[in-house]
């Protein structure tokens, strides 16, 4: 927390202490939505619902909007139903929509019953799209002009309309909701004439989603193309919706999250580390414990099978751990890597041969390189400063060209199994850094005593 929130929440601590509620309203209405659900998760819960009461109808709307679910729910369980119908009426579908998806069954049921006819079945209709899909996280609150309208009269309609849309800077053209084009507040204001019609300022080669296109790619595209909005049609080039740009940030903020998480080998998670109880933390991760801890396994079976070439040759237990590491840090760079450009949408399956040409370069490079600098470490250091006689000249040799070969087989491992599962239409994230690595030390062991094997004979 900053040295700003921690002196404003002691300010308003104060104020309400002391019941100075004008003068805490004064300080509300002049921040931000974000800023004041921040101070509310800041703030002891009994107090949240007094503050709240204190807002304008528009702000509290916008501030529920950006609470934790925790707070939200806990503060419908205080309202009144006159009170929770103010909150939904002023908030935008998508939110609303949002809203409905995070409750518990009890709470959705008083939310549904507060809202509109209109408003509930707009809510019931955007559930129905897939989960992660652009239906899912579109509005269906924007502005539509009709091709043969006049610029005066659109703007005309804008100012009637335009309150209760999410979004007016962007306006589209439709005909029987048929998208045919978009038009730009700025296109209207910058019109030589009131009169002219739209039809002939309108952009008509128009980008656009589908209701079931992935939402991690729309947000790809608000990326790409800097857009403010992106309509949602349906198999028709039916004009169904919109996703902003806001929406597009959030989606880009959870799929960067579920990625990182499950590249660090836990569970995707609906919550903040702030908010999460140490029951969900345990949830989260021993599932994936379990699992790397019974495919270690392999790992022991390997070692155990070759117990003789281990008693043979001593000098060779001491480069397990250095060979493991290096071959699972290896993988670790490819799997990251491929991963990062597939999220990018720079990679498809297609270009598995590409890829693997360029990992299998670039592993010969970084193998060579490890192994010249690992053969001189080992001559100089632990044959020579420790005195290990035991380290000898063949040692070194088995050694070094283990670890040149594990290199490349991780780079190969790690640059195909993310392209491999997406093409399965798994995460990619998945094979990320602990499965990979799991693989690589089994195949690191298996070839350093095959190499040991043919040069040592043990």
């Amino acid at each position: 927390m900053d040295k700003q929130t921690v002196i404003l929440e002691k300010m308003v601590t104060t104020l309400l202490s002391e019941k100075k509620y004008p003068s805490l309203r004064d300080i509300l209405v002049t921040m931000n939505p974000s800023d004041i659900a921040g101070l509310f998760d800041a703030l002891e819960q009994d107090r949240v619902p007094l503050l709240f009461r204190l807002l304008p109808k528009e702000l509290a709307a916008e501030t529920f909007v950006e609470m934790e679910p925790e707070a939200q729910q806990m503060l419908i369980q205080g309202f009144s139903d006159s009170e929770l119908k103010e909150v939904v009426d002023e908030l935008y579908l998508d939110d609303a929509v949002d809203l409905v998806e995070e409750m518990p069954a009890n709470v959705v049921r008083r939310i549904l019953a507060q809202a509109d006819p209109e408003t509930r079945q707009s809510i019931n209709e955007l559930l129905r799209y897939p989960e992660n899909s652009a239906g899912s996280i579109m509005t269906t609150e924007y502005v539509t002009l009709r091709p043969n309208m006049t610029v005066g009269e659109s703007i005309l309609r804008i100012r009637r309309t335009g309150v209760d849309k999410e979004t007016i800077y962007t306006c589209y053209v439709t005909d029987n909701r048929t998208l045919l084009g978009l038009v730009t507040v700025k296109d209207l204001l910058l019109a030589e004439d009131d009169d002219t019609p739209i039809r002939e300022i309108m952009q008509t080669h128009i980008i656009s989603a589908t209701t079931h296109t992935d939402q991690e790619e729309v947000a790809r595209m608000f990326a790409k193309y800097n857009f403010l909005a992106i309509p949602v049609v349906d198999n028709e080039n039916r004009m169904v919706g919109i996703v902003t740009f806001d929406d597009a940030m959030d989606v880009m903020e959870e799929e960067a999250t579920e990625d990182i998480e499950l590249m660090g080998g836990m569970s995707p998670s609906e919550k903040s580390y702030t908010r999460a109880t140490v029951f969900d933390l345990f949830r989260q991760r021993i599932p994936w414990l379990l699992l790397l801890m019974v495919s270690a396994t392999f790992t022991g079976l390997i070692i155990t099978n070759f117990e003789h070439a281990l008693a043979a040759q001593v000098a060779l237990t001491a480069f397990i751990p250095m060979l493991m590491d290096t071959g699972g840090n290896s993988g670790s760079q490819s799997s990251v890597t491929i991963i990062r450009a597939l999220s990018l949408g720079e990679l498809e399956f297609r270009d598995l041969p590409w890829v693997m040409w360029k990992e299998i370069r670039t592993s010969v490079l970084c193998g060579v390189v490890l192994a010249a600098v690992c053969f001189v470490k080992i001559l100089l250091i632990d044959r020579l400063l420790m005195g290990n006689s035991d380290i000898t000249i063949m040692v070194s040799l088995v050694v070094c060209l283990t670890l040149a070969v594990t290199v490349f087989l991780a780079k190969a491992v790690g640059c195909a199994l993310p392209l491999v599962a997406k093409r399965l239409g798994f995460d990619p994230a998945v094979m990320a850094s602990p499965f990979i690595t799991t693989i690589v030390d089994a195949l690191s062991l298996l070839v350093y005593f095959s190499i040991a094997k043919l040069l040592l004979g043990v």
